[in-house]
């Protein structure tokens, strides 16, 4: 048995990365510095990872030559690279769209007949085709609102919350079915939605505030019928797609006998910290439900621009984290942005795996790439989480057999020491260094 091991670490320069193969011995006895590995102990299966094609991300895409799309495209997609297999997609506009629209304004039109795709098919068509092609197989999309149309909200505006008004509630399930509808037909495979992104954040931005008792009701009474109506019921429904920190709260409050066949799962975001606690509440209350963390970002208004090094390891803290508590999808949000963290219609930028310089004409891979290529590129979609224990609370780990039988770990070190470490495995033991604020990825074989 042998372990290769895949390292990016952050320096001055932070792009160094390095490859190396280590030979397991027999166990010697080793007590101190260790991570144990226990392929025996299994948990749930991973799905895939992913990321958000944005209005904002297509639109910076569109400026790009082909080399600099083939680049972005492949690394993400192909299976050589990152194997993201699943996309994240808003209906309308939300901040991170080059302007505010809507698919229809018209309030008498109850069948929807001005409905419009042309703003989606403007610039986030064309990249999720592109992306589509080099991953050789139908990417999953899960879709998500960000606002009703300014007609069917109490306060007749897309931004600053507002709730949808109760007599709209049937013809916004339509208007959502519409949009799944429309994908479809043009060959893209819609896996699941969620009923409203952020529901209990008034932003400056597209938002829609939904009470646990306002969102059960629209589930039941109105979205889960119009799927079915519209012969959309392959669609898994995802409730809250919020912060974790209430994701327990909103399940208790929606799920009962007349919702728990509805529900596909909780989507969640990172924002408010940690809480991987709560995860793991809700995973054994509920373990026929699925965990997925719909979006996650450095957001330029909570974190220095400047610190790659601390954004990277943040963001893996984060995955490792979620992955260890239960989560089985992983979508980051924007794959591209410009170099100011945007374009976003409210200023609200924040940072990306790939930045493109719209005055340079440069295509600029970040620090936070090369870190979730450590997850999706080694951890195949139906690996199983296996059980591990490490030694400091320094150190991250996760661990999951792949359905070939391969055994992948990923460490992280978020201190500014170099970290010894003794994997340790069904009697075998390997020496490693981990080097300071840095992610390994371990396969063995």
């Amino acid at each position: 048995m042998e372990l290769e091991l895949f390292t990016t670490y952050g320096t001055g320069d932070w792009k160094e990365q390095f490859h190396q193969v280590v030979a397991l011995k027999e166990d010697w006895g080793a007590e101190n510095q260790v991570v144990n590995l226990y392929p025996e102990v299994q948990y749930e299966k991973i799905e895939g990872f992913g990321g958000a094609i944005t209005d904002a991300a297509a639109y910076v895409y569109s400026l790009m030559n082909e080399e600099q799309k083939r680049q972005l495209i492949e690394t993400y997609f192909s299976p050589q690279k990152m194997k993201y297999g699943i996309v994240r997609v808003h209906m309308d506009s939300c901040d991170f769209s080059t302007e505010m629209y809507e698919a229809m304004s018209d309030k008498e039109d109850t069948e929807l007949r001005s409905f419009s795709f042309a703003r989606t098919e403007k610039y986030i068509l064309p990249m999720l085709q592109d992306a589509q092609r080099v991953a050789g197989k139908p990417l999953k999309l899960m879709l998500s609102p960000w606002s009703p149309p300014s007609f069917m909200k109490t306060n007749g505006r897309r931004t600053f919350g507002g709730s949808l008004k109760p007599e709209y509630r049937k013809m916004w399930a339509d208007y959502i079915c519409r949009y799944i509808s429309e994908f479809e037909n043009r060959g893209f495979q819609v896996q699941r939605m969620s009923l409203q992104n952020e529901p209990k954040a008034v932003q400056t931005w597209d938002s829609c505030i939904y009470t646990a008792a306002e969102e059960k009701e629209f589930l039941r009474d109105f979205m889960y019928p119009a799927l079915k109506a519209h012969g959309l019921e392959h669609v898994e429904i995802f409730i809250w797609d919020h912060n974790k920190e209430r994701v327990y709260e909103r399940i208790n409050e929606i799920m009962d006998s007349s919702t728990k066949d509805m529900v596909a799962g909780i989507a969640f975001h990172w924002y408010s910290g940690d809480h991987f606690e709560a995860l793991e509440l809700v995973r054994n209350k509920f373990p026929d439900k699925k965990l997925i963390i719909s979006e996650s970002c450095i957001e330029y208004s909570k974190f220095a621009e400047e610190d790659v090094i601390n954004g990277a390891l943040r963001l893996s803290h984060e995955i490792i984290g979620d992955l260890n508590h239960g989560m089985t999808a992983f979508y980051d949000w924007n794959l591209l942005l410009d170099e100011h963290g945007g374009p976003n219609h409210v200023g609200n930028f924040c940072h990306a795996p790939f930045l493109y310089d719209t005055v340079q004409k440069k295509l600029l891979p970040q620090l936070i790439q090369q870190h979730f290529e450590h997850f999706s590129h080694y951890i195949h979609t139906g690996a199983v989480r296996i059980g591990y224990s490490k030694y400091t609370e320094g150190m991250d780990v996760t661990a999951y057999k792949n359905p070939d039988g391969e055994i992948v770990m990923v460490l992280l070190n978020k201190t500014r020491e170099i970290m010894p470490v003794h994997i340790r495995i069904q009697g075998k033991l390997a020496e490693l260094l981990l080097y300071p604020e840095s992610i390994t990825t371990g396969i063995l074989r």
